[in-house]
């Protein structure tokens, strides 16, 4: 008899999350779902144990509160049945830097960054020790490209790149799949909570679809799944231009053009 595994998705009560928990329970899996919204969860809980027989636990927390992100931590640590998180919980902020709140930073920061290395950080020894499982973290191109206009958004979401990128290289000899999954804009609740009437959007990739193209990923063990881009190889030749670079690095010497000429 094969055993159920366990699912362990943050900010699942809507959008992506919610997506992403109704995909793996028809998969097989059970879950837990981990959200803000207690009520909201709860209605998903019931409509998936009843449509897929999953076993749904969940657990309401603000990543945001201390104590609420120590009670999932250790959930991640002690839950020998969870094989897979999903670090799917984040904010944006809308507006130029210097028009936001010191506080309002530093709460995106906490989300989109402390908040998802620590729980990588919780369950990540233990799927090594038992050599098997994985861990999805989703980013966002916006990551790629300061262009875009939202700086700390985005810086938050380039640290889960190079995160993921770098529990890679550490946990696939130990048999811990890691993928880092990039949307572009997607028709979710983050906008709202921005303050964005979504409706004045356009091109919007439907969450369902999202999910679905970031599970073809999964499947296939990619390391960087990225739905909206319809040309890979340009994804390939930047990584690529990326490794040169580093071959190109050479610490012990500076390089010409940043060479003072001695004072005659």
């Amino acid at each position: 008899m094969t055993t159920r595994t366990t699912v362990l998705i943050t900010g699942a009560s809507t959008g992506i999350g919610a997506v992403y928990a109704e995909r793996f329970a028809r998969r097989g899996h059970d879950l837990v779902l981990v959200a803000r919204d207690k009520s909201r969860l709860q209605v998903l809980a019931a409509r998936l144990r009843e449509e897929t027989g999953a076993a749904v636990d969940i657990l309401a927390a603000d990543l945001t509160q201390p104590s609420d992100l120590a009670a999932i931590e250790a959930r991640l640590r002690e839950d020998a049945r969870i094989e897979t998180l999903i670090n799917n919980a984040g904010a944006t902020l809308l507006g130029h830097f210097i028009d936001q709140s010191t506080d309002d930073v530093a709460r995106l920061v906490n989300l989109n960054t402390t908040a998802l290395v620590r729980l990588a950080s919780a369950i990540a020894p233990r799927l090594a020790q038992a050599g098997k499982g994985a861990i999805v973290n989703i980013g966002s191109v916006v990551g790629l490209a300061p262009e875009f206009g939202m700086s700390v958004y985005g810086a938050t979401k380039a640290f889960v790149l190079f995160l993921s990128q770098g529990l890679s290289l550490e946990l696939t000899p130990k048999g811990v799949y890691v993928q880092a999954v990039l949307p572009a804009g997607t028709r979710t609740e983050i906008w709202e909570r921005a303050g964005i009437d979504v409706n004045t959007l356009s091109d919007l990739m439907n969450v369902d679809e999202l999910v679905d193209a970031a599970l073809v990923g999964f499947d296939r063990r990619e390391l960087v799944t990225i739905p909206p881009l319809h040309d890979a190889a340009h994804w390939e030749a930047l990584d690529t231009a990326r490794l040169g670079l580093l071959a190109d690095l050479r610490q012990a010497q500076v390089a010409q053009r940043y060479r003072v000429a001695p004072c005659q």
